[in-house]
Protein backbone atom coordinates (compact mmCIF):
# COMPACT_ATOMS: atom_id res chain seq x y z
CA UNK A 1 0.00 0.00 0.00
CA UNK A 2 1.56 3.46 -0.83
CA UNK A 3 1.51 6.34 2.02
CA UNK A 4 0.43 9.57 1.67
CA UNK A 5 3.05 12.15 0.38
CA UNK A 6 2.89 15.79 1.88
CA UNK A 7 2.54 18.79 -0.56
CA UNK A 8 5.48 20.07 0.76
CA UNK A 9 3.68 23.96 1.13
CA UNK A 10 5.51 24.16 5.13
CA UNK A 11 4.19 27.43 5.47
CA UNK A 12 0.61 26.72 5.02
CA UNK A 13 1.03 23.39 6.70
CA UNK A 14 2.65 25.80 10.06
CA UNK A 15 -0.44 28.35 9.64
CA UNK A 16 -3.15 25.78 10.28
CA UNK A 17 -1.23 23.73 12.47
CA UNK A 18 -1.09 27.04 14.65
CA UNK A 19 -4.86 27.91 13.80
CA UNK A 20 -5.48 24.69 15.29
CA UNK A 21 -3.61 24.83 18.12
CA UNK A 22 -5.60 28.11 19.39
CA UNK A 23 -8.88 27.04 18.58
CA UNK A 24 -8.25 23.64 20.72
CA UNK A 25 -6.02 25.70 23.19
CA UNK A 26 -9.76 27.52 24.57
CA UNK A 27 -11.49 24.99 23.98
CA UNK A 28 -11.57 23.26 27.19
CA UNK A 29 -12.86 26.50 28.95
CA UNK A 30 -16.32 26.44 26.56
CA UNK A 31 -16.89 22.59 27.29
CA UNK A 32 -16.39 23.50 31.06
CA UNK A 33 -19.13 25.60 30.64
CA UNK A 34 -20.99 23.77 28.54
CA UNK A 35 -21.11 20.93 30.67
CA UNK A 36 -22.17 22.51 33.77
CA UNK A 37 -25.82 22.50 31.73
CA UNK A 38 -25.71 19.45 29.45
CA UNK A 39 -24.92 16.25 29.57
CA UNK A 40 -21.64 14.87 27.26
CA UNK A 41 -23.77 12.58 25.08
CA UNK A 42 -25.51 15.82 24.21
CA UNK A 43 -22.99 18.23 23.70
CA UNK A 44 -20.61 15.31 21.51
CA UNK A 45 -23.90 14.93 19.22
CA UNK A 46 -24.41 18.38 18.54
CA UNK A 47 -20.62 19.36 17.38
CA UNK A 48 -20.46 17.13 14.99
CA UNK A 49 -24.12 17.24 14.18
CA UNK A 50 -23.68 20.98 13.63
CA UNK A 51 -20.47 20.53 12.01
CA UNK A 52 -21.70 18.06 9.62
CA UNK A 53 -24.02 20.38 8.42
CA UNK A 54 -22.57 23.33 8.15
CA UNK A 55 -19.62 21.67 6.30
CA UNK A 56 -22.32 20.10 3.74
CA UNK A 57 -24.07 23.45 3.19
CA UNK A 58 -20.50 24.68 2.42
CA UNK A 59 -19.35 21.78 0.03
CA UNK A 60 -22.99 21.71 -1.70
CA UNK A 61 -22.59 25.12 -2.85
CA UNK A 62 -19.07 25.53 -3.99
CA UNK A 63 -20.32 22.03 -5.94
CA UNK A 64 -17.26 20.04 -3.69
CA UNK A 65 -19.34 17.03 -2.48
CA UNK A 66 -17.17 13.59 -2.40
CA UNK A 67 -19.16 11.69 -5.07
CA UNK A 68 -20.01 7.70 -5.06
CA UNK A 69 -16.95 7.00 -6.87
CA UNK A 70 -14.58 8.65 -4.77
CA UNK A 71 -15.94 6.97 -1.54
CA UNK A 72 -15.23 3.81 -3.64
CA UNK A 73 -12.04 4.36 -4.17
CA UNK A 74 -11.59 5.27 -0.27
CA UNK A 75 -11.06 2.49 1.95
CA UNK A 76 -13.84 1.70 4.22
CA UNK A 77 -12.16 0.53 6.79
CA UNK A 78 -9.98 3.05 7.52
CA UNK A 79 -13.00 5.58 7.14
CA UNK A 80 -14.63 3.35 9.91
CA UNK A 81 -11.07 3.39 12.47
CA UNK A 82 -10.99 7.58 11.86
CA UNK A 83 -14.75 7.61 12.92
CA UNK A 84 -14.70 5.24 15.60
CA UNK A 85 -11.80 6.56 17.56
CA UNK A 86 -12.55 10.09 16.86
CA UNK A 87 -15.62 9.55 18.12
CA UNK A 88 -14.07 7.12 21.18
CA UNK A 89 -11.83 9.96 21.73
CA UNK A 90 -14.58 13.09 21.99
CA UNK A 91 -16.06 10.80 24.56
CA UNK A 92 -13.09 9.99 26.64
CA UNK A 93 -11.83 13.36 27.22
CA UNK A 94 -15.61 15.06 27.70
CA UNK A 95 -16.15 12.63 30.69
CA UNK A 96 -12.46 13.07 31.60
CA UNK A 97 -12.77 16.60 31.59
CA UNK A 98 -15.98 16.60 33.93
CA UNK A 99 -13.95 14.95 36.30
CA UNK A 100 -10.74 16.96 36.53
CA UNK A 101 -9.90 20.43 35.50
CA UNK A 102 -9.34 21.86 31.87
CA UNK A 103 -5.62 22.82 32.10
CA UNK A 104 -4.94 19.37 33.02
CA UNK A 105 -7.17 17.75 30.49
CA UNK A 106 -5.54 19.70 28.01
CA UNK A 107 -1.82 18.99 29.08
CA UNK A 108 -2.55 15.29 29.41
CA UNK A 109 -4.40 15.13 26.04
CA UNK A 110 -1.23 15.89 24.45
CA UNK A 111 0.18 12.86 25.02
CA UNK A 112 -1.69 12.48 21.78
CA UNK A 113 0.75 15.12 19.83
CA UNK A 114 3.83 12.52 21.10
CA UNK A 115 1.82 9.56 19.60
CA UNK A 116 0.96 11.08 16.54
CA UNK A 117 4.59 12.17 16.23
CA UNK A 118 5.95 8.80 16.61
CA UNK A 119 3.50 7.44 14.19
CA UNK A 120 4.78 9.33 11.68
CA UNK A 121 8.27 8.24 12.07
CA UNK A 122 7.30 4.76 12.05
CA UNK A 123 4.13 4.53 9.52
CA UNK A 124 4.95 7.48 7.48
CA UNK A 125 8.95 6.78 6.90
CA UNK A 126 9.94 10.62 8.41
CA UNK A 127 13.03 10.90 9.95
CA UNK A 128 14.21 13.60 12.61
CA UNK A 129 17.61 15.19 12.58
CA UNK A 130 19.75 15.26 15.20
CA UNK A 131 18.62 18.88 16.59
CA UNK A 132 15.16 17.42 16.23
CA UNK A 133 15.74 14.78 18.62
CA UNK A 134 17.34 17.53 21.25
CA UNK A 135 13.62 18.94 20.65
CA UNK A 136 12.14 15.77 21.41
CA UNK A 137 14.01 15.30 24.31
CA UNK A 138 13.21 19.00 25.55
CA UNK A 139 9.78 19.10 24.68
CA UNK A 140 9.63 15.63 26.86
CA UNK A 141 11.20 16.78 29.83
CA UNK A 142 8.87 20.11 29.90
CA UNK A 143 6.25 17.58 29.77
CA UNK A 144 7.62 15.98 33.05
CA UNK A 145 8.64 19.08 35.36
CA UNK A 146 4.52 19.86 34.11
CA UNK A 147 3.62 16.77 35.49
CA UNK A 148 5.06 16.39 38.34
CA UNK A 149 2.80 19.18 39.43
CA UNK A 150 -0.02 17.35 38.18
CA UNK A 151 1.10 13.56 39.20
CA UNK A 152 1.30 15.29 42.43
CA UNK A 153 -2.69 16.48 42.35
CA UNK A 154 -3.12 12.94 41.17
CA UNK A 155 -1.67 11.57 44.36
CA UNK A 156 -3.31 13.54 46.38
CA UNK A 157 -6.55 14.01 44.81
CA UNK A 158 -10.07 12.24 45.14
CA UNK A 159 -10.71 9.07 43.02
CA UNK A 160 -13.11 11.19 40.47
CA UNK A 161 -9.61 13.09 39.24
CA UNK A 162 -7.36 10.24 38.91
CA UNK A 163 -10.43 8.65 36.61
CA UNK A 164 -10.75 11.56 34.71
CA UNK A 165 -6.96 12.00 33.75
CA UNK A 166 -6.98 8.14 33.49
CA UNK A 167 -10.10 8.52 30.33
CA UNK A 168 -7.92 11.69 29.00
CA UNK A 169 -4.95 9.09 28.46
CA UNK A 170 -6.67 6.76 26.88
CA UNK A 171 -8.60 9.16 24.64
CA UNK A 172 -5.26 10.92 23.79
CA UNK A 173 -4.21 6.88 22.04
CA UNK A 174 -7.82 6.82 20.42
CA UNK A 175 -7.32 10.50 19.15
CA UNK A 176 -3.58 9.27 17.64
CA UNK A 177 -5.34 6.60 15.62
CA UNK A 178 -7.35 8.84 14.10
CA UNK A 179 -4.99 10.97 12.86
CA UNK A 180 -2.77 8.41 11.35
CA UNK A 181 -5.99 7.07 9.30
CA UNK A 182 -6.82 10.35 8.77
CA UNK A 183 -3.50 11.40 6.96
CA UNK A 184 -3.44 7.80 5.06
CA UNK A 185 -6.94 8.50 3.65
CA UNK A 186 -5.87 12.03 2.66
CA UNK A 187 -4.40 9.83 -0.54
CA UNK A 188 -8.00 9.14 -1.78
CA UNK A 189 -9.97 11.44 -0.34
CA UNK A 190 -9.65 15.81 -0.21
CA UNK A 191 -9.70 17.01 3.83
CA UNK A 192 -13.09 18.10 3.67
CA UNK A 193 -14.77 15.31 1.85
CA UNK A 194 -13.18 13.05 5.26
CA UNK A 195 -14.23 14.89 7.88
CA UNK A 196 -17.63 15.23 6.55
CA UNK A 197 -17.99 11.56 6.73
CA UNK A 198 -16.40 11.64 9.91
CA UNK A 199 -18.90 14.21 11.53
CA UNK A 200 -21.68 12.71 9.72
CA UNK A 201 -20.88 8.72 10.98
CA UNK A 202 -19.78 10.20 14.26
CA UNK A 203 -23.17 12.35 15.13
CA UNK A 204 -25.06 8.84 14.15
CA UNK A 205 -23.20 6.92 16.91
CA UNK A 206 -24.07 9.57 19.48
CA UNK A 207 -27.62 9.95 18.36
CA UNK A 208 -29.50 7.13 20.28
CA UNK A 209 -27.45 9.02 23.40
CA UNK A 210 -28.24 12.26 23.00
CA UNK A 211 -30.91 14.06 25.70
CA UNK A 212 -32.65 16.95 22.39
CA UNK A 213 -35.24 18.28 24.54
CA UNK A 214 -32.57 19.51 27.04
CA UNK A 215 -30.91 21.60 24.30
CA UNK A 216 -34.55 23.74 24.55
CA UNK A 217 -34.10 24.85 27.71
CA UNK A 218 -30.66 26.76 27.49
CA UNK A 219 -29.98 30.12 28.33
CA UNK A 220 -28.60 32.51 25.63
CA UNK A 221 -25.06 32.28 27.10
CA UNK A 222 -25.13 28.39 27.45
CA UNK A 223 -26.53 27.82 24.37
CA UNK A 224 -24.03 30.33 22.85
CA UNK A 225 -21.33 28.36 24.26
CA UNK A 226 -22.10 25.26 22.66
CA UNK A 227 -22.43 26.46 19.43
CA UNK A 228 -18.50 27.73 19.48
CA UNK A 229 -17.83 24.49 20.76
CA UNK A 230 -19.54 23.03 17.48
CA UNK A 231 -18.02 25.69 15.20
CA UNK A 232 -14.66 24.94 17.16
CA UNK A 233 -14.97 21.08 16.38
CA UNK A 234 -15.67 22.35 12.43
CA UNK A 235 -12.82 24.91 12.26
CA UNK A 236 -10.23 23.48 14.29
CA UNK A 237 -10.09 19.92 13.08
CA UNK A 238 -10.73 21.22 8.99
CA UNK A 239 -7.01 22.64 9.84
CA UNK A 240 -5.85 20.02 11.20
CA UNK A 241 -6.84 17.67 8.78
CA UNK A 242 -5.80 20.23 5.57
CA UNK A 243 -2.03 20.68 7.55
CA UNK A 244 -1.44 16.79 7.26
CA UNK A 245 -2.04 17.48 3.74
CA UNK A 246 0.88 19.69 3.39
CA UNK A 247 3.55 18.76 6.58
CA UNK A 248 4.41 15.43 8.11
CA UNK A 249 2.42 14.19 11.28
CA UNK A 250 5.88 14.54 13.08
CA UNK A 251 5.89 18.16 12.39
CA UNK A 252 2.29 19.16 12.88
CA UNK A 253 2.13 17.22 16.67
CA UNK A 254 5.37 19.17 17.64
CA UNK A 255 2.81 22.46 16.65
CA UNK A 256 -0.58 21.11 18.41
CA UNK A 257 1.50 20.01 21.88
CA UNK A 258 1.52 24.30 22.61
CA UNK A 259 -2.23 23.68 23.31
CA UNK A 260 -1.92 23.56 26.65
CA UNK A 261 0.23 26.39 27.07
CA UNK A 262 -2.46 28.28 25.14
CA UNK A 263 -5.15 26.77 27.47
CA UNK A 264 -3.15 27.71 31.07
CA UNK A 265 -2.62 31.69 29.40
CA UNK A 266 -7.06 31.69 28.64
CA UNK A 267 -7.75 29.76 32.20
CA UNK A 268 -5.80 32.66 33.83
CA UNK A 269 -7.33 35.56 31.61
CA UNK A 270 -11.04 34.08 32.22
CA UNK A 271 -10.06 33.36 35.79
CA UNK A 272 -9.41 37.28 36.30
CA UNK A 273 -12.22 38.29 34.16
CA UNK A 274 -15.45 35.63 34.99
CA UNK A 275 -14.02 33.45 37.97
CA UNK A 276 -17.43 31.67 38.50
CA UNK A 277 -17.17 31.01 35.08
CA UNK A 278 -14.02 28.49 35.57
CA UNK A 279 -11.73 28.48 38.65
CA UNK A 280 -8.10 29.89 38.92
CA UNK A 281 -5.16 27.35 38.14
CA UNK A 282 -2.41 27.62 40.08
CA UNK A 283 1.02 26.66 38.76
CA UNK A 284 4.76 26.52 40.52
CA UNK A 285 7.76 28.33 38.83
CA UNK A 286 8.75 24.36 37.86
CA UNK A 287 5.45 23.76 36.08
CA UNK A 288 5.91 27.16 33.80
CA UNK A 289 9.41 26.43 33.31
CA UNK A 290 8.11 23.47 31.76
CA UNK A 291 5.76 24.99 29.87
CA UNK A 292 8.50 27.24 28.42
CA UNK A 293 10.76 23.80 27.55
CA UNK A 294 7.61 22.29 25.67
CA UNK A 295 7.41 25.25 23.57
CA UNK A 296 10.73 25.47 22.90
CA UNK A 297 10.89 21.62 21.92
CA UNK A 298 8.11 22.33 20.07
CA UNK A 299 9.63 24.87 17.76
CA UNK A 300 12.98 22.89 17.40
CA UNK A 301 10.91 19.93 15.94
CA UNK A 302 8.65 22.16 13.60
CA UNK A 303 10.95 24.43 12.04
CA UNK A 304 14.15 21.85 11.54
CA UNK A 305 14.09 20.79 8.14
CA UNK A 306 13.39 16.97 7.83
CA UNK A 307 13.58 14.12 5.33
CA UNK A 308 12.16 10.84 4.32
CA UNK A 309 13.71 7.89 4.87
CA UNK A 310 14.87 6.15 1.38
Amino acid sequence: MSLHQNSGRWRLGLTLSLLTVLLWGILPIALTVTLQVLDVYTVIWFRFLISFFLLAMYLGIRGKLPKLEQLRSASGKLLAIATLFLGINYFLFMQGLALTSPANAEVLIQLSSLLLGFGGLVIFKERYRLYQWIGVSVMICGYLLFFREQLTNLITAHGTYILGSFLIALGSAAWAIYALAQKQLLQSLSSPSIMLIIYGGCALLFTPLARVKSLFILDGFHLGMLFFCALNTLIAYGAFAESLEHWEASRVSAVIALAPIVTLISVVVVSVIAPSLTPPEHFTFIAILGAGLVVTGSVAIALGKADKLP
